[in-house]
């Protein structure tokens, strides 16, 4: 019974623990996110491209895709800029956890097992800029669609910081029924290759 109540105890303690850090991650990045209009840019363009690949016309879906490049724009500039910003947040508030599960002050014990978040953010928003400029010369079909994984994934990586990186792939599947894996594997090859480098401690 004693051992009973001792793992009650122990996974009460460590439940508070992560609450109470987790609520420090949200404010620090919600303080942050306040600045900008991310958001709301992420929502506009996402329903965008649906909007645009559910025309039937090439004239219509040609003046969709014409429109939504100012937001595309704004949505690049304005998430370089939060990165930037984020990247003045001291290293000990911006270490990430890559365990599967939260432990209390892990990016303090075990700080080979981490990433920093800054980095992170600042792929991102090379990621996003890089989809925006088209060096690829993609279709407007398929620059939505890598767009889109570039947004989710950054969107991933926010949750990461926030709870942890279990959380985050579930609230993936829950909100856009896509899997992690499926994000990094949608993303251009050089945001790609810097963010899986980065997660696997490179």
């Amino acid at each position: 019974m004693d051992i009973i109540i001792l793992a009650i105890l122990i996974a009460t303690g460590t439940f508070m623990l992560n609450a109470k850090e987790q609520r420090k991650r949200i404010a620090l990045l919600g303080k942050h996110l306040a600045n900008y209009q991310i958001e709301k840019l992420m929502e506009a363009l996402t329903d965008g491209y649906l909007r645009a690949l559910g025309e039937s016309t090439d004239e219509r879906r040609s003046q969709i895709w014409s429109l939504l490049s100012t937001t595309e724009s704004q949505l690049s500039e304005q998430f370089s800029r939060f990165a930037a910003d984020f990247a003045k947040v001291d290293e000990a508030h911006a270490r990430v956890s890559r365990l599967s599960v939260p432990i209390p002050f892990a990016d303090k014990l075990l700080p080979v097992m981490t990433f920093d978040v800054r980095r992170a953010l600042t792929i991102h928003a090379r990621g996003i800029a890089h989809v925006v400029q088209n060096t690829s010369h993609l279709s407007p079909k398929d620059r939505a669609y890598m767009m889109t994984a570039e947004l989710f994934l950054m969107q991933h990586t926010c949750h990461w910081y926030c709870k942890s990186k279990t959380v985050a792939s579930a609230r993936m599947l829950a909100r856009h029924q896509t899997p992690h894996e499926q994000l990094v594997a949608s993303v251009s090859a050089e945001t790609r290759n810097a963010y899986v480098t980065l997660i696997n401690g490179g």
